[in-house]
C-alpha cells in the first residue's frame, strides 16, 4: 500500500509516523525546504529560535505520546511546570496563579483561592464560574462568543482581565469578544478537571524543529519511508472516484491513499476543481486564519526574568519568554502577540520598537536591545469564532483514499499543535483499517 502526505508539518508528520510505526512507509511530500509547517525553527543571528513561541500542555496526549514513540524523553525537549503563572499589571501589580498539589479539579480550586492580587470576591466568582461549566457539561447552546458568556454569568471585569482573557488568547488564539465559548469551554474542560497533570506547562528547551521534525525524519526514513522536500504538489490524480497519486512538477507520484496536511487555503486549491469535492471546497471559504506575531529582543546577556515566562496585562504583547532561562540563549527574550489588531497594520519596525517600549515600561531597569528580529505568521491559527465547528471539515472526503488532515479540520481541539497531531493520528489510523480490511461504513 502505497500513502503519500501532502505536507510535512505536524499534522503530516504525526501521519507518517504514525503510519511508519505499522509497517506502512509513507513518501511525505514538503514544498518547503524544511519541515516543520507553523512550528518550526528559523535562524535570528547565531540563535535558532522558532517562527512562534509555543506551550504544550499536559493535556495534550497525542502530542506527548507521538514524542515517546519517536523515543524522545519528554525531559529532553520540554520543561515541565504544573500551571503557575504571573501576570504583570500597567501600574506595577501582579497576578499570581499557583495550582495547589490535589487531584483535579480540587488544584485549580486551591490554586484560585490563594491566588495573589485578585480580591476574595473575584476569586470567588470564577469559582462559581467553574462549577457552572461543569454542572453544564461544559457546553453552551448555541455557541456565543466568550465575552457574552461571562458577561451572563456575571463574572467582574477584573476576573476577565486577569484570568479568562489571557486564558482565551492562549487557548483559541482570540480576545473573549469574538472566540467561540464552545471551544472555550472544551480548553478549561480538558485543562482543569481530568487530572492534576492535564494543567501542566510544558516549554520546549529546544527549538521545535528538534523537537519533533528532526527525530520524526529519522524515525520514519529507518522504517523505509521517504521524506521529499522542496516537492510542491500541484494536483490531484483521480479515477473512478478514488485517488491513485498526486503531481509534483509533472510527475505522478502513485498513491493508494492521500493524506492533504497542508494549511487550509492550500488545501482548498489542490481540491478545487474536482466535481465531488465541490461541496467540501465551499466549507473552506468559511476558515479564516488568524496571525501570532513574535517578536525576539536581544538584550546584554544578564538581562533576564524572574520566571521562565509571564504575562502581561493592559498592553499588545501578552507574553514574554526568557529564552535564557529556558533554551541557554541568554539575554533573548520572544513577546509574543495574539491574534489581529491594530498592531497588524504597522510596519515591522515600528512594532518591534512598539513592542521594546511596552517590555521598557514594564522592566525599566533594562537596557535597550542590541537586536530584534520580528515573524509574523499571518495564518497561525483557525479564526476560533462561534459557530466555527460547523464548517470544519471530516478527515473522510468523498474521494475514496483521500484524507484531510490539519489544525482546521474536526479533530475535536482547537488549533492548537495538538489539534494537528490528533487529525493526523487520525487520519493514519483510518488508512491502517482499510489495509487490515476492517471498513467502518463510514469514516468521520
Amino acid at each position: 500500500m502505497k500513502v503519500a502526505i501532502v505536507g510535512g508539518g505536524w499534522a503530516g508528520l504525526a501521519a507518517a509516523v504514525e503510519l511508519a510505526r505499522h509497517g506502512v512507509p509513507p513518501t511525505i511530500l514538503e514544498s518547503a525546504r524544511q519541515l516543520g509547517g507553523r512550528a518550526r525553527a528559523v535562524r535570528f543571528g547565531p540563535f535558532h529560535v522558532d517562527n512562534g513561541q509555543h506551550i504544550i500542555l499536559g493535556a495534550f496526549r497525542s502530542t506527548l505520546s507521538t514524542l515517546r514513540t519517536l523515543g524522545v524523553s519528554e525531559a529532553s525537549v520540554l520543561r515541565r511546570h504544573p500551571l503557575a503563572l504571573t501576570l504583570l499589571g500597567r501600574d506595577g501589580d501582579r497576578v499570581c496563579v499557583r495550582s495547589g498539589r490535589l487531584p483535579a479539579p480540587l488544584h485549580v480550586v486551591f490554586g484560585l483561592l490563594r491566588t495573589q492580587g485578585l480580591s476574595i470576591g473575584v476569586r470567588l466568582a470564577a469559582l462559581r464560574l467553574l462549577r457552572a461549566m461543569r454542572r453544564e457539561s461544559f457546553n453552551v447552546n448555541p455557541d456565543m462568543p466568550v465575552a457574552r458568556f461571562l458577561e451572563e454569568r456575571r463574572q467582574p471585569p477584573e476576573a476577565i482581565r486577569a484570568l479568562w482573557r489571557p486564558l482565551c488568547l492562549a487557548a483559541l488564539n482570540m480576545p473573549p469578544a469574538d472566540a467561540s465559548a464552545k471551544l472555550f469551554l472544551r480548553v478549561v474542560r480538558d485543562l482543569f478537571f481530568t487530572t492534576r497533570h492535564d494543567s501542566d506547562l510544558l516549554l520546549p528547551i529546544l527549538d521545535l524543529s528538534a523537537c519533533l521534525p528532526e527525530p520524526a525524519t529519522d524515525y520514519i526514513e529507518n522504517r523505509g519511508g521517504g521524506v521529499r522536500l522542496g516537492a510542491r504538489v500541484q494536483a490531484l490524480q483521480l479515477q473512478d472516484g478514488a485517488v491513485t497519486g498526486v503531481v509534483v512538477r509533472n510527475e505522478v507520484v502513485p498513491a493508494d491513499h492521500v493524506i492533504v496536511a497542508v494549511p487550509p487555503d492550500a488545501a482548498r486549491d489542490l481540491l478545487a476543481g474536482h466535481a465531488k469535492l465541490a461541496t467540501l471546497v465551499q466549507r473552506f471559504d468559511q476558515l479564516v486564519p488568524q496571525p501570532i506575531c513574535t517578536v525576539y529582543l536581544r538584550y546584554p546577556d544578564g538581562v533576564s526574568l524572574e520566571h521562565d515566562f509571564v504575562g502581561l496585562l493592559d498592553t499588545t504583547v501578552q507574553w514574554v519568554f526568557d529564552r535564557g532561562r529556558l533554551t541557554g540563549d541568554r539575554g533573548l527574550m520572544a513577546a509574543v502577540i495574539s491574534g489581529s489588531g491594530p498592531h497588524m497594520r504597522l510596519s515591522n519596525q515600528a512594532l518591534i520598537e512598539h513592542v521594546a517600549r511596552e517590555i521598557a515600561k514594564r522592566f525599566p531597569a533594562w537596557p535597550a536591545p542590541l537586536d530584534s528580529k520580528l515573524i509574523r505568521e499571518r495564518r497561525a491559527t483557525l479564526a476560533a469564532r462561534p459557530g466555527i465547528d460547523r464548517f470544519r471539515p471530516g478527515h473522510a472526503t468523498p474521494v475514496r483514499g483521500l484524507w484531510l488532515a490539519g489544525d482546521y479540520t474536526a479533530a475535536g481541539y482547537p488549533s492548537t499543535l495538538e489539534g494537528a497531531v490528533r487529525s493526523g493520528l487520525v487520519c493514519a489510523r483510518w488508512i491502517l483499517r482499510h489495509a487490515s480490511g476492517d471498513l467502518p461504513r463510514r469514516a468521520s
